[in-house]
């Protein structure tokens, strides 16, 4: 080894920085986005990629606010910008000036082609989705036990509901093997009946650490698990096709944590607010019954009863002086006509005639009545009948009207 040509890593940083940067002023790349990350500070840090190689790139605020479209992960993207040399952590990326869209990445399309084929499945139907309980005694997490996931689920569960008991269903959560064990704790869970709730989830990545998720056998797995499912895979702006499986989608696997374990002490002032609420509409209903029931006391009803009895005995006292004012005038009227049919009777009694004077005068022969001079003849006997007793007469003159 020649000590005399030794560099120091700086220098040798620097000669590479200089042939790099002097022969990259300015190139423009296509690529697949991903690993895409907006800063807090208004620069865009991404990754641009094909099958077979990777180039770190950023944009800096002032190019990047002007973009008209948002970037996103599996995007195909033009860019042109020059190479750059980060001396501190012995890296190269490009310092992107403009970016443009030129389509769509492979891995983005293959994910909506397979989306398209579960929706039309019927994997993703509203339909399919169970309710999360909202206070599960069980709760599975599918995820890596080393991964920031699990402890930020962990550390959630303990401080919002320390009750509930949890069972990592340990996988990995990236790489080529990582779907079918995903696929297989799920199953697991479903078949020993381990959780009243699962959490699948992972933190955040590139749109290919998510990929496993995205895999038909997790998917499926999914869409056909008994137990409800919680997708909470990677950032809140990130998702997976098991996000549209799953019976719930979280945006992280904190959130996921607190859907699941609602505070017991909110429960409990919930059912205390309740138990309030219960009480004072009891109460306010009795309050207005007793202020219906005050006017029906013994003395109001005594009152009342004769407010309602009153204007009835009133109207029945009328009634009854109308009746019998009615029945006296005709009663009245009834004497009166009897009174003149007697006086009638009495005026066509024989026997008052016989008593003003007058007498009956009939044949002897015949018994017929006289009425006039001319039905009699001399010599003929007639009976005579005064008021008392019986007289006979010989005619001996006989006058008529003409005579």
């Amino acid at each position: 080894m020649d000590a005399a040509h030794k560099l120091s890593v700086s220098e040798l940083t620097e000669l590479i920085r200089e042939n790099l940067e002097g022969s990259f002023a300015s190139v423009t790349v296509e690529g697949e986005l991903s690993n895409c990350r907006p800063s807090s500070t208004g620069h865009l840090y991404f990754t641009l990629k094909d099958s077979g190689a990777a180039i770190a790139g950023v944009m800096f605020k002032n190019r990047f606010r002007h973009l008209s479209f948002e970037p996103k992960d599996g995007m195909l993207l033009r860019v042109r910008g020059s190479l750059s040399v980060y001396s501190q952590r012995g890296t190269y990326q490009i310092i992107c000036e403009e970016m443009e869209q030129a389509g769509m990445g492979d891995i983005l399309a293959f994910l909506e082609q397979r989306k398209r084929a579960f929706a039309a499945e019927g994997l993703f139907d509203p339909d399919r989705k169970r309710a999360i309980p909202r206070f599960p005694r069980t709760v599975g997490v599918v995820s890596s036990p080393t991964g920031a996931a699990v402890r930020d689920i962990l550390n959630i569960l303990q401080r919002r509901a320390a009750g509930i008991h949890v069972i990592i269903l340990p996988a990995p959560v990236q790489g080529n093997e990582a779907a079918p064990i995903i696929a297989r704790r799920i199953e697991q869970a479903n078949q020993w009946h381990l959780a009243d709730v699962i959490i699948l989830g992972r933190g955040g990545g590139s749109l290919e650490d998510l990929l496993p998720f995205s895999e038909e056998a997790v998917v499926r797995a999914v869409a056909g698990s008994e137990i409800p499912v919680i997708s909470a895979v990677g950032h809140e702006i990130d998702w997976a096709l098991s996000d549209f499986a799953a019976d719930l989608r979280a945006p992280t696997p904190s959130a996921a944590a607190e859907l699941v374990s609602a505070s017991r002490e909110d429960a409990l002032d919930m059912i205390r607010n309740m138990v309030d609420t219960l009480y004072h509409t009891i109460k306010a209903r009795i309050e207005r019954m007793q202020l219906l029931a005050k006017p029906f006391g013994l003395e109001d009803l005594e009152y009342r009863f004769r407010t309602i009895l009153q204007p009835r005995l009133v109207r029945f006292d009328d009634a009854k002086e109308a009746l019998l004012a009615s029945l006296d005038e005709r009663i009245t009227i009834l004497r009166r006509r009897v009174e003149l049919a007697v006086r009638s009777l009495e005026a066509g009694n024989p026997r008052s005639i016989l008593e003003r004077g007058y007498s009956v005068i009939t044949h002897e022969a015949t018994g017929q009545l006289v009425r006039a001079a001319g039905e009699v003849k001399i010599g003929e006997r007639l009976i005579i009948r005064p008021l008392k007793g019986i007289i006979t007469a010989t005619i001996n003159t006989v006058e008529t009207a003409e005579t």
